[in-house]
């Protein structure tokens, strides 16, 4: 093979290099590529292109989203009493930083290793604050659903006399069965917020007719012939009171007998027979009831126009502070039973 200079053709290329470039362009002369093909190129590569923009960018993503969840993760762990130790958490972020990102495909530098130097002082400091000032248990506290600005019996004082005020006293008309349904309710009429820690008294007065050995108080429950009381299960021990809010406490009145009667014309106690000549032992006095029979002055009272005489009892209800106390009349009342509930909220 000639190398010398004049063997060369031009473009530097020697007679068999050019014999083989002829060859090669003989062989390729009849080769055309197909329709649409440059366009289907100028499509293709700047789609490849993209897509490989959005996979590096997609992983640099990923690998900056676990750099930073892992230090969030510990930290979280601490607030929570765990013992485990941020500075450590902290160096294996940065760790798997190092290993997982670098540079970002568009040239700037990743951010990871501050952000996750930053992350463990903070977890330092919060971990301080923690163990200084809360309790083992204010976290627990702190996520169970209660109303910080509402107030509790444990910083609610109880209320006084001069805190209870505006005792009002509801009773309704007899039912078909004669029992009689009534409320009491008491408001805090002061400007701060009390606790109501008992549900206070319920007493009876008999008036009139109304013999008091007959009459009896009794707590409501589930089954009783107080059917339309609310349930026991409404009931509460005790019950902070807002400004102007109220607490209820409902009675029943279920008569057992009714008012006796007195046919007139000196008859005692509704028998239908003269009274005996008094004897020097009873009181003569006209205007002054019998003493005798156990029966104190039935044969003096009023008597209504159907010839029953008129009785009636004042039920009064007295709230655990002793004062304010509100009474109700039930009327046509002699002998029965006084159901009462416990403490209950205002509606």
């Amino acid at each position: 093979m000639n190398h010398h200079l004049d063997d060369q053709g031009s473009g530097g290329l020697d007679s068999d290099e050019l014999a083989l470039r002829r060859m090669l362009h003989r062989a390729v002369d009849e080769i055309e590529p197909s329709d649409g093909t440059l366009e289907h190129l100028r499509r293709a590569v700047p789609a490849r292109r993209a897509r490989k923009r959005q996979a590096a960018v997609g992983m640099a993503a990923a690998a900056l989203f676990v750099g930073t969840a892992i230090p969030a993760l510990v930290h979280v762990s601490n607030a929570t009493g765990s013992d485990v130790n941020p500075s450590v958490a902290g160096h294996g972020s940065q760790a798997q930083g190092g290993a997982s990102q670098g540079n970002h495909p568009d040239g700037g530098e990743s951010t990871s290793g501050t952000t996750s130097g930053r992350t463990e002082d903070k977890g330092k400091g919060d971990k301080k604050v923690e163990d200084k000032g809360k309790s083992p248990g204010a976290t627990a506290g702190a996520t169970s659903g209660a109303d910080p600005t509402a107030s509790s019996p444990a910083t609610a004082p109880a209320c006084t006399t001069a805190e209870l005020g505006s005792a009002t006293a509801n009773v309704d008309v007899p039912d078909s069965a004669g029992i009689v349904y009534g409320t009491f309710r008491v408001t805090n009429v002061s400007g701060t917020a009390c606790t109501v820690g008992g549900q206070g008294t319920v007493s009876p007065l008999p008036q009139g007719a109304a013999d008091g050995t007959k009459i009896t108080v009794v707590q409501h429950a589930s089954g009783d012939a107080a059917a339309a009381l609310p349930d026991p299960s409404l009931y509460v021990s005790q019950l902070v009171l807002a400004p102007g809010s109220a607490y209820d406490v409902k009675f029943a009145w279920v008569p057992s007998e009714t008012c006796p009667t007195d046919n007139g014309g000196g008859t005692d106690g509704g028998t239908g027979e003269p009274s005996p000549s008094p004897t020097p032992s009873e009181n003569t006095d006209p205007t002054a009831g019998s003493t005798t029979g156990g029966d104190t002055g039935t044969s003096t009272q009023l008597m209504r126009e159907d010839g029953t005489l008129d009785g009636s009892v004042v039920v009064s209800h007295t709230p655990e502070a002793g004062s304010p106390t509100v009474s109700a009349t039930v009327s046509n009342a002699c002998a029965g039973t006084i159901y009462r509930t416990g403490l209950l909220a205002g509606s």
